[in-house]
């Protein structure tokens, strides 16, 4: 099967797709034949995503009737909806000890009311389409691993998992699979502005020996959100070069 082939026909909506993971995910789908649109949180962001050829629209994923506006919005321009890709997301830092409720709702109502709140849009057209996806952006973090400072963003990731395992059984006789992806460590621009020590420092834990892209991320989703994944609901797809798998760091010396 060629690569444009896969999504051919597919209508696919992309939270948070103007940047980083987003964008490979929105640059995947559209390589493999889908219609594409993307949200982001600023007009410049949008502005910048439909320059590289996408349907953008301005987005706080923390707003029910917004998302509802933009699923609205995104059908009338595409005339359906097959595929959510459920990415907008926030990872502040914070310890435990300096952790305010300010920054607890914050990260919750975007990264897990968010996400409900893009299911909850989308789920009548991705019903009527009969062939639904949702795909979520989950997280090693918070699954499999923990950092220090992400204590209350590992918690919604794992929370977004809770949240796709039950949808899955709910939407699995009426056409929708749920299912997510779990990045590992992804070079985004975030990432690379920590600097090139940084990266080569990070790169050392993972067994494949480098950091993955968010074009890998948007591989993954684009096959869940193929016929090819029709019968792969409730799951996740770890993508990370290997690095959950050590079970020291000595366990990487001399590969």
């Amino acid at each position: 099967m060629t690569a444009t082939a896969l999504l051919a026909g597919r209508t696919a909506l992309v939270t948070g797709g103007t940047l980083g993971i987003g964008f490979g995910i929105a640059t995947q789908l559209r390589e493999h034949g889908a219609k594409v649109a993307v949200t982001g949180l600023t007009d410049q962001e949008c502005a910048q995503a439909r320059e590289a050829g996408f349907s953008a629209h301005v987005l706080d994923v923390r707003d029910r009737e917004a998302c509802t506006q933009v699923v609205a919005d995104v059908v009338a321009e595409f005339g359906g909806l097959d595929v959510l890709a459920s990415n907008a997301g926030v990872y502040p830092q914070s310890s435990i000890e300096e952790m305010t409720d300010e920054d607890i709702d914050l990260i919750f109502d975007i990264n897990v009311k968010g996400t409900i709140h893009a299911v909850q849009a989308a789920l009548p057209e991705l019903i009527a389409s009969g062939r639904g996806r949702i795909v979520v952006t989950s997280s090693i973090t918070g699954n499999y691993t923990g950092y220090p400072a992400w204590s209350h963003y590992g918690a919604t990731k794992a929370a977004q998992m809770g949240f796709v395992r039950s949808a899955a059984i709910e939407l699995a006789r009426k056409g929708v699979t749920v299912n997510a992806v779990l990045p590992g460590n992804i070079v985004t621009p975030g990432l690379e502005a920590m600097g090139q020590e940084y990266l080569d420092d990070m790169a050392t834990s993972v067994p494949a020996g480098f950091l993955g892209e968010p074009e890998d991320i948007g591989a993954a989703v684009a096959f869940l959100a193929s016929d090819g994944a029709r019968y792969v609901t409730g799951q996740g797809i770890v993508v990370d070069g290997g690095q959950i798998l050590p079970e020291e760091p000595a366990a990487l010396e001399g590969i």
